[in-house]
C-alpha cells in the first residue's frame, strides 16, 4: 500500500497531506496479470552508453516495449487488476542511467547536511500549505498543524476490523505527529540503525529538492516499467514470472494475511538494507518492494488510452477519479506492505498515486540521468565533491 489522503469522510484521522489515506485504501485493488497478447515484448537497444556509468548507477538501454497490462479475460480478476493499467500500447524509451538502489538515509543526511534542507513532514504546515494540494483548507482542524507523517498502525482494533467496506485499509493507518525521515515510527524512533535503508516520509517535492542537488531526476513511469522490466520483457515480476521459486522471497513484500499476520519469512518487518535481495537481470535491487517509489509523472487513471509512444512524461495535469480535486503524482515498485490479500504492488506493472505534499513510512525514490542531463549531472557532483574538500 501507499499513501495519500486520510480521507474526509474518515472522522477519526486528521486531514493532513491532502489525499493521503485515500490512495492508501486504493492500494486494495492494485493489481496485473502476467502480460499477454498484443504483440512482442518489444526490442531492447544494444547501444553503448554514451558516456562513463556514474558510480552507483547502471546503464538502461533504450527500445521500445509493451507497456501496462491486458484486461482480465476471469471476470473475478484474481489478480485485482486496476483500470488504470489498460490499454496495454507499445512504448519506446531512450536510453538512462538509473540508480541501482534506492536513495538510502545515509544518502538523504548528506544531502541534508550539506543544504540545511527540512522535509514536509518536519515543517509546521499551514492550512495554505496543505491546499496546494487541492484539499479544502477549511476542512482542516486546527489540530492538524502540526509537523507530521503517515505511519503503519500497528495497534489498530483487530476485532473491529472490517475487511468487507470499501477502503478498508483506512482502518490500519494513522497520521503520526513527529514522524519524519529521521523518525520513521514516531517520536523516539531513530535511524541510528537504518542508515543503509532508504529514505521514506518524503514527499515528491522532497525527492526533487534531493536529486537537483544530486544532479539527477526522478524516472518517468514509462521509464520506471521498463527497468523493472529488465529491458521491457514479459516479466510477472523483475525476476520473472514465479513470485517465490523454490520458496524463496525475491523481495521485500508482506507473507501472511494482510493486516493481521505476518509471516516475515523474507526476515524484514519493515524496510531492509538496499541490496538485501538479488538485482534484476540490469542490477537494479528493489526495483519492486521494500518502499514505494515516486515518478515524476502526473497520475491519471485514463492517460495509457494517449499516451505518446516515444518517451512519455505522463499527463499535464493528475486526474484521480476516486479523488478528483487532489493533485496526484505517480509511485511504481510496491512496498514491504504489499501482499497478496490486499495490494500486489510489487509486480512489474501495477501502478499507484499518491498526493504530492504526503511522504509515508513507505514511500522512497531514486534517481535517473540522461545525455542530456549528463553535463548538468558531472556539474553537480563536482559541486558535491568540491564542498566536501572544504569541510
Amino acid at each position: 500500500m501507499s499513501g495519500t489522503n486520510m480521507g474526509r469522510s474518515s472522522a477519526g484521522l486528521w486531514m493532513v497531506g491532502g489525499a493521503a489515506l485515500l490512495m492508501v485504501g486504493a492500494v486494495a485493488a492494485i493489481a496485473l496479470t502476467p502480460p499477454s497478447g498484443g504483440g512482442s515484448a518489444g526490442t531492447v537497444s544494444q547501444e553503448a552508453p554514451p558516456h562513463a556509468t556514474p558510480q552507483g548507477m547502471v546503464w538502461v538501454g533504450g527500445g521500445d516495449f509493451q507497456m501496462g497490462s491486458e484486461e482480465p479475460q476471469d471476470r473475478t480478476n484474481p489478480d485485482r487488476l486496476r483500470a488504470d493499467e489498460f490499454p496495454r500500447h507499445r512504448v519506446q524509451v531512450s536510453g538512462f542511467w538509473m540508480d541501482a538502489a534506492e536513495v538510502t538515509n545515509a544518502e538523504f543526511a548528506e544531502f541534508v547536511e550539506a543544504t540545511g534542507y527540512k522535509t514536509f513532514a518536519e515543517k509546521t504546515p499551514t492550512r495554505d500549505d496543505l491546499a496546494r494540494s487541492g484539499l479544502d483548507r477549511s476542512l482542516v482542524p486546527d489540530k492538524a498543524l502540526v509537523p507530521n507523517s503517515l505511519t503503519f498502525n500497528n495497534q489498530f482494533d483487530r476485532e473491529a476490523l472490517n475487511r468487507d467496506l470499501p477502503q478498508w485499509q483506512f482502518q490500519v493507518w494513522q497520521i503520526t505527529p513527529g514522524a519524519d525521515w529521521r523518525h520513521p515510527d514516531g517520536p523516539g524512533s531513530s535511524i541510528e540503525n537504518r542508515m543503509n535503508h532508504p529514505v521514506v516520509h518524503v514527499n515528491w517535492e522532497d525527492a526533487n529538492a534531493y536529486l537537483e542537488w544530486a544532479g539527477k531526476r526522478l524516472p518517468t513511469e514509462a521509464e520506471y516499467e521498463y527497468a523493472a522490466r529488465d529491458g521491457g520483457k514479459d516479466l510477472l515480476y523483475p525476476w520473472g514470472n514465479e513470485r517465490d521459486p523454490g520458496g524463496t522471497a525475491m523481495c521485500n513484500y508482506w507473507q501472511g494475511d494482510f493486516p493481521l499476520d505476518n509471516k516475515n519469512s523474507d526476515g524484514f518487518l519493515t524496510t531492509s538494507p538496499v541490496k538485501s535481495f538479488k538485482p534484476n537481470g540490469l542490477g537494479l535491487y528493489d526495483i519492486s518492494g521494500n518502499v514505494w517509489e515516486w515518478c515524476h509523472d502526473f497520475f491519471r487513471a485514463d492517460y495509457y488510452s494517449e499516451s505518446p509512444r516515444k518517451n512519455p512524461r505522463g499527463p499535464e495535469d493528475s486526474l484521480d477519479p476516486d479523488e478528483p480535486g487532489i493533485i496526484k503524482r505517480s509511485q511504481r515498485g510496491g512496498s514491504y506492505l504489499c501482499n497478496t490479500n490486499s495490494c500486489t504492488g510489487y509486480r512489474t506493472t501495477a501502478r499507484m498515486k499518491g498526493d504530492f505534499l504526503t511522504g509515508t513510512v513507505h514511500t522512497g525514490f531514486r534517481g535517473v540521468v540522461d545525455d542530456a542531463g549528463y553535463e548538468k549531472f558531472v556539474a553537480a557532483q563536482a559541486k558535491i565533491a568540491e564542498q566536501k574538500k572544504t569541510k
